[in-house]
This record gives structure tokens, C-alpha cells and sequence, in this order.
């Protein structure tokens, strides 16, 4: 099962975006992105809502608590 860094990255990717333009998305520094990204730290809880919507993806997906990434709709 991914970790949460691993969906991250891999959804960010998938939308072919960088982590500064994803960072100015989600209203986060492109440095907390790099640490979200590398497992070095965790986005508070507000910052992990507005991951979720951006990539249309539930929590449970986005942590690494299931495999669907459809799993809210």
C-alpha cells in the first residue's frame, strides 16, 4: 500500500504539474511541498482538504488508507 508522499507525488505527476505551481494551488510554500513529497513532514489538516479536492481523490486514498482513489464518489 502507498504512503502518503508516494500518492502525492505520483497525483502530481499524473497532472503533469510541478511542485511550485501544485504548491501555489493548494496555497502552501513549494517548500512544504518538497517535505510533503519526501516524507520529511506532514500538511496540517486544512492543506490535506484542499489535496483531496484538487486531485478529486478521497482522504483515505491521499493517506495511504485504501487503494481506490474513487473510493468518494
Amino acid at each position: 500500500m502507498f504512503k502518503f508522499n508516494e500518492h502525492l507525488k505520483m497525483l502530481r505527476k499524473n497532472k503533469n504539474i510541478t511542485q511550485e505551481q501544485f504548491a501555489n494551488a493548494v496555497n502552501t510554500s513549494n517548500r512544504a511541498m518538497q517535505n510533503y513529497e519526501q516524507g520529511k513532514r506532514k500538511p496540517p489538516y486544512d492543506t490535506l482538504i484542499e489535496i483531496a479536492d484538487f486531485f478529486d481523490v478521497s482522504l483515505d486514498y491521499l493517506v495511504g488508507r485504501c487503494d481506490n482513489p474513487d473510493s468518494h464518489k
